[in-house]
């Protein structure tokens, strides 16, 4: 068994620092905390491991919907 820190899992799983955090908080990748620092077991980054790099795509949403919507119109002064 090979301990990682939070610095390699990120570097190994391909994805950032603070999702590798995120993950950890979220129960998601298990992690023992020593001092300041988390440390992960090797074998456990198979569990997160399947997931797709960044984030979802947003839904596309049509224009035509929301002009209709009440008070759809920019009031901004510098741009009149």
């Amino acid at each position: 068994m090979k301990a990682l820190t939070t610095k390699d899992a990120a570097a190994v799983l391909g994805i950032s620092l603070r999702q590798v955090q995120t993950l950890i908080k979220q129960g998601r990748l298990p992690a023992h905390k020593m001092g300041r620092d988390y440390i992960i077991k090797e074998s456990d980054l198979r569990l997160v491991s399947h997931r797709p790099k960044g984030r979802p795509r947003k839904v596309a949403v049509e224009s035509d919907a929301k002009s209709d919507k009440p008070g759809s119109k920019r009031k901004n002064s510098r741009h009149r």
